[in-house]
């Protein structure tokens, strides 16, 4: 089967807060481009970046409505090891969409802690919800 998440897919995140007066910017948790590369099949590898920072990705992908994918990215960013697990969907094609573009809907987990960058610890186990567009 032809691995049609191979590609470069935008990738933004943001915090679970149910409070709508949140501003919307203050729930940023993450964004960058997640590259899906060619592998065995139901096998995922590849990574997910931005400026200054880039993680491994390994991971599975089982086919099916919708499909879903699982991986882990890990890495070395600023002298500090960073892990996130995620877990996503395919968004599915609506009958009648527009200028529809393939997207992945899920979740993303810090499964360790590592330092923030502004004297403090992120902690392990944050969760956000995640969504990624697929780059022309």
């Amino acid at each position: 089967m032809e691995n049609q998440f191979v590609g470069i897919w935008t990738y933004r995140s943001v915090l679970n807060n149910p409070e709508l007066s949140v501003d919307f910017n203050a729930l940023e948790f993450g964004r960058g481009n997640l590259k899906i590369e060619a592998t065995a099949p139901g096998k995922l590898k590849g990574s997910i970046y931005g400026p200054g920072w880039a993680l491994t990705l390994k991971g599975a992908i089982q086919y099916g409505a919708p499909a879903t994918l699982w991986f882990q990215g890990s890495g070395e960013v600023n002298g500090a090891l960073w892990v996130y697990d995620y877990l996503c969907y395919a968004a599915p094609q609506i009958p009648n969409g527009k200028n529809q573009i393939p997207a992945l809907v899920g979740t993303v987990t810090r499964a360790i802690p590592h330092p923030n960058g502004s004297g403090g610890t992120s902690p392990a186990g944050v969760v956000a919800s995640f969504y990624a567009v697929l780059q022309p």
